[in-house]
């Protein structure tokens, strides 16, 4: 028996390329390691959020409006009383019912129903 041989003399045989004979194949991440990745990922904003509202406090309450410091009287409600007669007494030259809005809100009213011996936070007039 005989061969035939055709191709350059000396050669040696070569082999295929260790990367070319495996086949490249993607990143596949189960649902789990989707979370863990994104969780991940989302630790550092957390964080730097975090740190954020509770270092804020501060600076918040420092701020200065430049308004003057509001001073606040007391008053007991007598028998007969009202929001408006209140209101026209501490303010007469105001609009009653800007006042009445104003003990309204700095005594947590609902309405302008009030009762005797009832205390009231009123602005100061001035």
């Amino acid at each position: 028996m005989s061969a035939v041989v055709m191709g350059v003399a000396n050669a040696a045989p070569t082999m295929p390329a260790f990367a070319a004979a495996t086949p490249r194949t993607r990143l596949r991440l189960t649902r789990r390691g989707r979370i863990v990745v994104t969780g991940l990922a989302a630790l550092p904003l957390a964080i730097g959020v975090l740190v954020g509202v509770l270092s804020s406090g501060g600076a918040v309450a420092g701020i200065d409006d430049g308004r003057a410091a509001t001073t606040f009287e007391t008053v007991e409600v007598g028998a007969g009383d009202t929001l408006w007669g209140i209101a026209e007494a501490i303010a007469p030259a105001a609009d009653p019912r800007d006042v009445i809005y104003e003990i309204m809100r700095l005594n947590g009213l609902d309405d302008a129903v009030v009762q005797p011996g009832q205390q009231l936070v009123l602005p100061a007039a001035g």
